[in-house]
């Protein structure tokens, strides 16, 4: 399907992007708003997959992954990250866990992009009673993921608060405590990436969510607070960013709730051009309506 211009899912409804490039081709995958008729909360039980060559031809994979695939998971398919790892697929998620209304994170792995994806743990690998603080059932919220140069792996996530750990070179274990990152005005829907040496966190700020980010020489910290990023995406409260690199150029994906019938229960995945400055900052996203066509 081509679509140009934002948003570049026009259907079904998408949200909070993860976004991974392997072998020249770009793969978009997308939490499901699917409410009934009327209803007006969120209902996402599975996870889309998209690619592209040039972001703007897309074509649409069946549901590689759902949020009942993790037998102890009771649904919800909540924000997600999907890296590449020695040579397989690993699909962070957040779900509610069986047996009550909290949330935890599981990992799912396939041998292909596209999947199928299945539970490569068997149970979470953060459920809340891991937390070292939490007033929020919600507190496990959108997991991001980044490997680093050295082969050492990275989890954050968190609603509310920000949390951090290392993993386990399986990526299914914790291979530290969790720590807390204390983050201005820190919401949810948390990103990880690096470049040229900086780390960059970027997250949900306030409510309703504008995107701001905090830059680091380690991964470790010190976080140093640069503002916002991205303002508030049209007709919709929230927003969870992705970023990435493409054939030298940067992109921000991010959703907003534009289509007819959209808004923050029904929203729509868009991307425009990120651009980076000398000291390594990065500049306001500027929204367009023509996105990248």
């Amino acid at each position: 399907m081509v679509k140009e211009g934002n948003p570049i899912i026009r259907n079904p409804y998408t949200a909070d992007p993860t976004v991974l490039v392997h072998e020249g081709t770009v793969y978009l995958y997308t939490g499901h708003d699917d409410p009934p008729p009327g209803a007006d909360d969120y209902y996402m039980q599975d996870w889309l997959c998209f690619s592209s060559n040039d972001l703007t031809h897309w074509t649409e994979y069946s549901s590689p992954l759902k949020a009942t695939d993790f037998q102890w998971a009771s649904g919800d398919a909540y924000a997600s990250k999907v890296v590449e790892y020695r040579g397989k697929f690993y699909w962070f998620v957040s779900v509610t866990h069986a047996g009550g209304s909290r949330k935890a994170i599981g990992v799912a792995v396939s041998e292909n992009p596209t999947g199928p994806f299945e539970d490569a743990k068997g149970s979470a690998l953060v459920t809340h009673d891991m937390l070292p603080v939490s007033e929020s059932d919600k507190a496990n919220l959108d997991p991001t993921v980044l490997i680093d140069d050295d082969g050492r792996s990275y989890l954050f996530w968190g609603n509310g608060q920000c949390y951090f750990a290392e993993l386990q070179s399986n990526l299914t274990g914790l291979a530290s405590p969790i720590a807390v990152i204390d983050l201005p005005g820190f919401a949810e829907g948390a990103h990880i990436h690096k470049k040229n040496g900086i780390y960059y966190l970027a997250y949900g700020y306030g409510y309703p969510e504008k995107v701001a980010y905090a830059m680091s020489r380690n991964i470790h910290g010190p976080w140093e607070f640069k503002g916002i990023l991205n303002e508030i995406a049209g007709n919709c409260a929230t927003n969870r960013p992705a970023i990435v690199e493409f054939n030298g150029s940067d992109y921000f994906f991010y959703h907003n709730g534009a289509l007819p019938g959209g808004g923050s229960h029904r929203r729509s995945v868009c991307v425009d051009r990120l651009y980076y400055q000398e000291d390594g900052s990065m500049s306001r996203v500027v929204m367009t309506t023509e996105g990248l066509g």
